[in-house]
């Protein structure tokens, strides 16, 4: 099985989401089908059915989450250092032809976030960095058209 990396804070959001699924949504969502089951005919009663369905969804995102939780390598950015890119590295890159200034860190696609500078190791963004130093220059195609950067920092914070 493929290792997926992961920082130590995604480690534990990870960790805190499956056990959040498991201790508090799956009992709660057996409370609304027991509940609803006291309502009486079960074939037209839309809570137990709704119920059923939630049900369905927290044990499929538990079995995926859990599935993903086995296959956890956790990468130590602390530990990590240079001016080469690499995964759990805050790259500083600027926008060659608008000169803007943006800083993304690279992480897991469980824990990014574009709007707190987060973005997945297989983001078009990221799989342009990757293995790039200070310096370098990267074309970006995106969907509203190609964007060239070039690498300001690399920090592992």
């Amino acid at each position: 099985m493929e290792k997926f990396q992961i920082t130590r804070e995604g480690y534990e959001k990870l960790k805190a989401e499956i056990d959040n699924l498991k201790n508090v949504e799956r009992p709660n969502i057996i409370k609304q089908i027991a509940a609803a089951r006291e309502l009486g005919d079960l074939r037209e009663n839309a809570e137990y059915h709704s119920a059923k369905d939630r049900q369905g969804f927290i044990e499929a995102q538990i079995a995926d989450l859990e599935e993903k939780f086995s296959r956890v390598e956790i990468v130590d950015v602390s530990k990590l250092s240079g001016d080469k890119v690499q995964f759990g590295a805050t790259v500083t890159l600027e926008d060659l032809d608008s000169g803007r200034k943006i800083s993304y860190k690279i992480v897991s696609e469980f824990e990014a976030n574009i709007d707190d500078g987060l973005i997945s190791s297989g983001s078009p963004v990221a799989r342009a960095l990757l293995g790039k130093k200070i310096g370098d220059e990267v074309e970006v195609k995106t969907p509203g058209g190609v964007v060239n950067y070039e690498i300001l920092a690399v920090r592992f914070v």
